[in-house]
């Protein structure tokens, strides 16, 4: 393969759901800039980038799921690459939300993949480089304060992947994971905007991934570019952790 360092995508189609802001816009730019055409999912595309193809689905609603995985197939005759992007946030304890958010939050971040997958599967069985990636969560491996139904859902996707390369791996259809640590994105704003102390919200977050900051969308993409590429072709069933460390390491107190 050619391109920059092996992952070009040239004649490639690419899939990206919630791909109209965020996480999700850097890996749809990142996946254009080595040459695949790009065809964002959103709830609301209107913000997406009109160098993409944008379709609106809700991933929560199988029949708008499969006209919009449709509509992509009829344009553009192919699907090789799906990134299964789109998620929500649920803040709380165990007893925080009720049945219907529990019902509401696994319907988009689980549910969600399958109906999306499901859609584009008898395009990617055709596909001669086809390739999955799921977005997980440092949520999914760490023990986080006040994320209980969040991080269900992100461990959820973590087993999800690995059954679904599983499943695949003999249709040549490789499935992998990225999982990002607090990434600064809008998501991440809103909820920073609502904390009593903001900038002390920002600074603890910051302070929890060992190298001191938080994750950008744009180092996201780039784990996602590796896991789509053709050129990772022995790499499925898989995750990369994309957070300063944090699920790993365990420095000492800086100064000691």
């Amino acid at each position: 393969m050619g391109g920059v360092s092996g992952q070009s995508l040239e004649g490639l189609v690419a899939v990206v759901t919630g791909g109209a802001s965020g996480i999700g816009a850097a890996i749809a730019d990142a996946l254009a800039e080595q040459g695949a055409q790009v065809a964002v999912l959103d709830l609301d595309p209107s913000g997406a980038d009109p160098r993409f193809a944008a379709f609106t689905a809700d991933v929560s609603d199988r029949a708008g799921v499969d006209r919009a995985i449709a509509q992509v197939g009829e344009r553009f005759g192919r699907i090789d690459i799906l990134v299964n992007n789109a998620g929500i946030g649920a803040q709380g304890d165990v007893a925080a939300n009720d049945d219907d958010e529990w019902a509401r939050v696994l319907s988009i971040n689980v549910t969600g993949i399958a109906r999306v997958t499901a859609a584009a599967l008898p395009w990617l069985r055709r596909s001669p480089a086809a390739a999955i990636c799921n977005t997980s969560s440092i949520a999914a491996t760490a023990g986080l304060p006040q994320r209980a139904l969040y991080s269900a859902s992100k461990g959820a996707v973590l087993s999800l992947t690995r059954a679904m390369a599983a499943d695949h791996l003999r249709e040549g259809i490789r499935v992998n994971a990225v999982n990002p640590g607090t990434a600064d994105t809008p998501w991440v704003g809103r909820l920073l905007s609502s904390a009593a102390d903001p900038e002390a919200e920002r600074a603890a977050l910051e302070a929890r991934q060992p190298h001191g900051r938080l994750v950008s969308a744009d180092e996201v993409a780039g784990a996602v570019l590796y896991l789509v590429s053709p050129a990772s072709g022995s790499t499925t069933g898989t995750y990369i952790e994309v957070d300063g460390g944090m699920s790993a390491l365990r420095l000492r107190p800086a100064g000691s």
